[in-house]
């Protein structure tokens, strides 16, 4: 797939995706992945329950269309480790998502 295709396919998934969060998809927002041990709880959660699954992907990771402050610390995927700036895009392998800046989920990390 060449990277104009691969651009369009991101930007309908990111269009589905925001249509769910502001659909009132209920997602996992709390608690955050705070330590270590909830990382690895919630990516094999996402490993075993979600895998292809995008509904569940963006339950267990507890995606929001806003940005969530946790302990007085804004938490946009933008400012995320696993954010590909110009692409718009989590790269963390469980997830591999398009994904608005200002979106928030609880694997957030700097």
């Amino acid at each position: 797939m060449d990277d104009q295709a691969s651009s369009a396919q991101d930007d309908r998934l990111r269009e589905d995706i925001g249509a769910m969060l502001a659909g009132g998809l209920e997602t996992e927002v709390w608690p955050r992945a705070e330590t270590s041990q909830m990382v690895n709880e919630i990516v094999a959660r996402l490993q075993k329950d979600a895998q292809d699954d995008l509904t569940r992907k963006l339950v267990i990771a507890g995606f929001t269309d806003y940005t969530v402050e946790a302990d007085d610390l804004e938490q946009p995927c933008e400012t995320c480790m696993y954010y590909l700036m110009h692409r718009r895009f989590c790269a963390l392998p469980e997830l591999m998502l398009p994904v608005e800046p200002q979106w928030s989920c609880r694997l957030w990390r700097i």
